[in-house]
């Protein structure tokens, strides 16, 4: 390890809290340098919905790669984008009766984020952006601004400018609507609150602690952008491609957001791609306006169509992410009743899933003994006091009962370690 302890810079993270050697990875399983074995309930934080080395996307890569397919092309039209396209339309977009452009970004979620609030100033010609607490969105400075985490504000260096921020549902007590606190300062001339280009959403908070907005919520949210002219942006980067149980995670809501950003899971083999949807007559980009080095990767979009074309020609895909899902919500429920004294809790929808512990000392020390014992699982949250379920989608019944076998092991060892249960004012001390 010697050399990534002298080489590699400081900013890294997940090695600190999974500090092997990783040299091979197939469906939900990863292998370290001395051959033992992890369930990854990781994924790429939601890369990798659809397991490591997807045999029937690798097969597909493997003959492109072959065959001498183009590798990089700018945005030049090549037959791998041209079947992406059409494989996108017709499974995918036509299916769900969704009109949008399609806009290929830097291959990161950031730069959709940033394509996207972008061109909303744009067409509005306002500057502002309304972006909700404990809300994620990217670490460039655009997407930063609309970023609630502070360990992530604090690396800007200079002063973030340009978004207003409002509460997420839940986030003033339950009973508290407050899109219609956001409809009230939008409609009053004196609130401070200037007139936004947009507005941008995550319909389950990953990064902010698995928080789900409800279905009402999302609706009302929805309401209050057409009401005052302002654009709705669905950031649907690590929510979408399933995670949830839908392709687009705001499916079964019913809105229908004016642009869409997708990254992560999209090219389903861990390939870089991101895309900026966008509503037609939004489509209003200069040519070269927004653009990138990498804009657009061809070997992606090959296995980003086998993904399309295996998983989601029909709805077999989605109720099997259903099952699991629930699966997934009854074991954590049993959890939070059986160790947590009333004061854990569940959160989360489809596969999107997690169990706040409230302190974040304890959910480490949870993560901790988890990998220990050969499963790895992240936290989330302000005070990363939630343990955050991104197994892949297409984990097998077994692998996904060991995985929630495992986490409860270590649930009981840790709480076993402290003094007593954790409440929100009185959290847990080492023992």
């Amino acid at each position: 390890m010697n050399i990534f302890e002298e080489l590699e810079s400081e900013v890294r993270s997940y090695a600190r809290s999974f500090p092997r050697i990783f040299n091979r990875a197939c469906g939900e399983y990863l292998y370290d340098n001395d051959g033992n074995q992890y369930l990854d309930f990781l994924a790429g934080a939601g890369t990798l919905n659809y397991g490591h080395n997807n045999p029937l996307f690798k097969q597909a890569l493997l003959e492109y790669i072959e065959a001498d397919g183009i590798t990089h092309g700018l945005d030049l039209h090549t037959l791998a984008k041209q079947r992406f396209l059409e494989t996108f339309k017709e499974k995918i977009l036509k299916p769900r009766d969704m009109d949008y452009q399609v806009q290929f970004t830097g291959p990161t979620g950031t730069n959709a984020v940033e394509a996207a609030l972008k061109l909303a100033r744009n067409i509005t010609g306002r500057h502002n952006i309304i972006a909700f607490t404990n809300g994620f969105h990217g670490v460039t400075l655009g997407a930063l601004a609309a970023t609630g985490n502070s360990h992530h504000r604090g690396a800007a260096g200079i002063p973030l400018g340009g978004v207003t921020r409002m509460p997420y549902d839940g986030y003033l007590g339950e009973g508290f609507d407050t899109t219609a606190y956001l409809d009230k300062a939008l409609s009053d001339a004196s609130s401070g609150v200037d007139k936004p280009a947009a507005v941008i959403v995550e319909t389950v908070q990953g990064e902010g602690g698995i928080n789900a907005a409800s279905f009402e919520w999302l609706r009302s949210l929805e309401a209050v952008c057409r009401r005052h002219d302002v654009l709705l942006i669905a950031d649907d980067i690590q929510s979408g491609c399933g995670r949830t149980g839908t392709f687009f995670s705001f499916e079964p809501i019913g809105i229908k957001p004016d642009i869409i950003t997708m990254s992560k899971s999209l090219s389903g083999y861990g390939l870089p791609m991101a895309v900026v949807l966008m509503k037609p007559a939004l489509d209003q980009w200069k040519p070269g306006e927004h653009n990138g080095t990498f804009r657009g990767n061809n070997m992606a979009f090959i296995t980003a169509t086998a993904a399309i074309d295996h998983y989601w020609t029909d709805d077999a895909f989605a109720k099997s992410i259903e099952q699991k899902g629930l699966t997934i919500a009854n074991r954590l429920n049993q959890f939070a009743e059986k160790y947590g004294d009333g004061s854990f809790n569940v959160r989360g929808r489809g596969m999107f899933q997690g169990i706040n512990c409230v302190s974040g000392e304890l959910a480490s020390d949870i993560s901790l003994r988890a990998f220990r014992e050969g499963l790895m699982i992240e936290t989330s949250g302000a005070e990363d006091q939630v343990i955050k379920l991104l197994c892949p989608l297409t984990i097998s019944d077994e692998a996904l009962a060991d995985g929630l076998d495992k986490i409860e092991a270590s649930i009981s060892e840790a709480c076993a370690q402290f003094k007593r249960m954790p409440r929100e004012k009185d959290f847990f001390q080492a023992g």
